[in-house]
């Protein structure tokens, strides 16, 4: 029996206009028509922004709507996101932002509480998924 040829996915950086992590990673990628990404709470100079935690919400969720819209189908391709944040207290917040961008059909979502990020005063991060 021969053995199947797997194609190896052609993965496609797209060009987001966030600043350039000192990371080796892409804000955003797609591969097999999938976006992923993961989005953190940081402003156009690279910097998390201050606030709190509804300051971040809003900012990672301006980063993942801009994103999308890069990518082509905007929040409308939106299917799955992960919510991480470090306090479960912040939750209410954020799910009162993220309703602020998304509609129905909602896109299946999680929501992790984790003990921090790379970043330490980063209160939330989103990892996302999308149809393009």
């Amino acid at each position: 029996m021969a053995t199947p040829v797997i194609a190896t996915p052609v993965i496609s950086p797209i060009a987001t206009e966030l600043p350039k992590s000192k990371a080796p990673l892409e804000w955003a990628v797609t591969a097999n028509g999938i976006l992923f990404t993961a989005q953190i709470p940081i402003d156009a100079s690279g910097q998390v922004v201050d606030g709190g935690i509804e300051a971040q919400a809003r900012q990672t969720m301006a980063n993942l709507k801009h994103t999308l819209n890069c990518a082509g189908p905007g929040m409308a391709g939106l299917t799955q996101a992960l919510i991480y944040v470090t306090d479960r207290e912040h939750l209410a917040t954020v799910n009162r932002v993220y309703a602020e961008y998304v509609s129905e059909p909602y896109p299946n979502r999680a929501a992790i509480i984790v003990s921090g990020f790379a970043r330490p005063e980063m209160l939330v991060e989103i990892v996302a998924y999308g149809a393009v």
